[in-house]
């Protein structure tokens, strides 16, 4: 089943893609390997989900925030190359949770994005390697994400 069709299965609808906050590009292409720059957590009416993890929102929301970070990526690759059956595996996370110095569990926080890789992607080409740390981010949203891709 493709990525499309499980997406469907799931009941998840894709935001937009985000617009450029800054000098960058969303994705860059080298060989098989596509690099996303670091997305947020848009929800489907554009706004962003804002909030410290440890006092503003709690570990069931930041879970559910890098979730949706990993719709918004989502979207920004179907944008920037078109066809999202094209990626083949989930090479390396970057998790940044936006969180208080004494929160202590930005792994589970993380796993909203990992765990949806892997209902995507399957065990084997949804599970790539991994970080996950606090600190503090732009635009106090929630989390941000960045991903490294192989691609056919």
């Amino acid at each position: 089943m493709s990525i499309k069709e499980k997406l469907k299965s799931l009941n998840l609808i894709l935001p937009p893609a985000p617009p450029l906050g800054g000098v960058y590009k969303p994705v860059i292409i080298i060989d098989k390997m596509l690099y996303v720059s670091g997305q947020g957590p848009m929800r489907n009416d554009k706004s962003l989900i804002v909030g410290k993890l440890g006092s503003d929102l709690n570990t069931h929301e930041g879970y559910a925030a890098a979730k949706q970070v990993g719709l918004t990526m989502l979207a920004t690759i179907k944008e920037q190359i078109g066809d999202l059956s094209k990626i083949k595996r989930l090479v390396k996370t970057l998790g940044m949770v936006n969180s208080e110095p004494n929160f202590y569990e930005q792994p589970q926080v993380i796993n909203g994005f990992s765990e949806l890789m892997v209902e995507l992607l399957g065990d084997d080409y949804g599970t790539g390697a991994r970080s996950a740390v606090g600190m503090i981010l732009p635009g106090n949203i929630a989390v941000e994400i960045e991903a490294i891709f192989e691609i056919y």
